[in-house]
């Protein structure tokens, strides 16, 4: 359980009164447990990003329409996730200062689980409008949950252990995603359940999985909740100075705080364009891309068992990505003490750009793996390098507002790549979603370009 330093009391807050002590250290399993949420949030993702797409096609939506559907989220997203970090900053009760909103988050995000496959059961509306709709929810409570857990590493660990906190996320990430991922192709080829449908119909195997992502992610925010504490508002004011002084600006502060975001952001914000840019491509046109190019699936055949085959396969690739990843966080850290936190990440998504771009060349399924290794590589330092970059650049006292801020440099380029994607798709490349996975390689080559000019404030870090 974290619990605050012991020699770190209310009682001597008056006596340090302004003095800025460091955040001590915590073991492993103190940031194991406090990141252990993150798992249930990512199998609930993965199943959101290995069957969303296929889903809504199921329900009626054509190939070129894909990121029009996937848009509402983002857009939500950069809406939302200021505001949640602006009053978590500002929270404290019995719960903590950030588990209230990754529990609520988490709630939401589970329930969206349980409906966006029994969308066809509201007769009363178009399938494909529910489909729609859930999705949106689904993204953008992920999204809730998640920011505040980044700031959670940030408000409990020292600047020498962020790297260790966010990899130990991305740890837990990798592992909750590679279960999610893998789960309806399980279900179908070990349990036989049923993995075709009648027309308009989800699966069998996909709707258990739902259901079982939605019970993960409950039942692992629990734990996390309850076996983490947060530093109460006297203790985590001697950590920076600034905490000490009260702030009593309303949500228009937000505007502020966007206008005053450190260089080092701005410089990450070009970096996480590019990298979700291409993520985004990925999650949204790799089902159809695989389906089309690979298996030679029809256009608009969603109801074949080749399809399901497509689909199930492009579960276990990315849960075979998400897998690499959670091996990679646990070196990652290592490999960026010895170089840098920026050379490691450069690395990473170059590995990821030149993956994406071969599979325009693989004509096997099995060889898929191969590209799912770097894709792997890349993921794993998305999820936590510009993060531990971030996080010291960072006033303590606005750690949740501009982590949720950082989420612009997220939702940004998913907007722009759902209302330009499907078109670039259509006029561009005559409906080959192939070519989206090509240009999503060409984006993460550029992230791995700009990442070589951002400020980090300690290049080299220690484990």
């Amino acid at each position: 359980m974290i619990v605050a330093n012991k020699d770190i009391s209310p009682a001597t807050t008056s006596a340090a009164k302004r003095k800025v002590v460091e955040r001590p250290k915590l073991s492993f399993w103190q940031i194991f447990n406090m990141s252990f949420g993150f798992l249930g949030i990512q199998f609930g993702f993965a199943l959101q990003n290995g069957n969303a797409s296929r889903i809504l096609q199921t329900f009626g939506a054509d190939v070129e329409h894909l990121s029009l559907f996937w848009l509402a989220a983002p857009i939500t997203g950069m809406i939302v996730q200021p505001i949640i970090g602006h009053y978590s900053d500002r929270t404290w009760n019995k719960l903590g200062r950030r588990k209230p909103y990754f529990l609520v988050g988490g709630l939401l995000a589970a329930i969206a689980l349980v409906f966006m496959p029994n969308s066809s059961m509201l007769m009363f509306l178009p399938p494909l409008m529910v489909g729609a709709g859930m999705l949106m929810i689904m993204d953008a409570t992920f999204n809730v949950a998640m920011e505040p857990f980044r700031a959670l590493v940030a408000d409990n660990l020292p600047d020498s252990q962020r790297s260790t906190g966010f990899s130990v996320q991305t740890f837990l990430i990798g592992i909750g995603a590679v279960i999610g991922s893998w789960l309806p192709y399980v279900l179908a080829e070990n349990f036989g359940v049923a993995k075709v449908a009648p027309e308009g119909q989800v699966p069998p195997n996909i709707l258990y999985s739902f259901y079982t992502g939605a019970a993960v992610l409950i039942g692992s925010l629990l734990y996390t909740i309850l076996t983490t504490k947060e530093y109460p508002p006297e203790v985590y004011k001697q950590f920076d100075h600034q905490e000490a002084e009260e702030n009593h600006g309303g949500l228009m502060t937000i505007f502020t705080d966007l206008k005053n975001i450190p260089a080092t952001m701005r410089q990450l914000g070009l970096v996480q364009f590019f990298s979700w840019f291409a993520l985004f491509s990925m999650w949204v046109f790799m089902t159809p891309a695989v389906a089309e190019h690979i298996y030679h699936v029809s256009p608009g055949d969603t109801a074949s068992t080749t399809f399901a085959d497509a689909g199930n396969w492009v579960g276990i690739c990315f849960g075979i990505y998400n897998g690499v990843s959670a091996i990679y966080a646990l070196v990652l850290p290592t490999i960026a003490a010895k170089t840098s936190r920026k050379a490691a990440h450069a690395f990473s998504l170059i590995m990821g750009g030149v993956s994406l771009i071969s599979i325009f060349f693989i004509t096997n399924p099995n060889t898929l793996v191969a590209p799912m290794v770097g894709i792997g590589l890349a993921w794993g330092s998305i999820l936590g390098m510009p993060y531990a970059m971030l996080a010291g650049s960072l006033p303590a006292k606005k750690i949740g507002v501009y982590m949720g801020i950082f989420n612009l440099f997220i939702t940004l380029p998913q907007v722009v790549n759902g209302f330009f994607g499907g078109w670039i798709v259509k006029a561009l490349f005559h409906g080959q979603a192939i070519y989206a996975i090509v240009l999503a390689g060409l984006f993460m080559l550029c992230a791995a370009v700009s990442v070589l000019y951002v400020q980090d404030r300690n290049t080299k870090i220690t484990k």
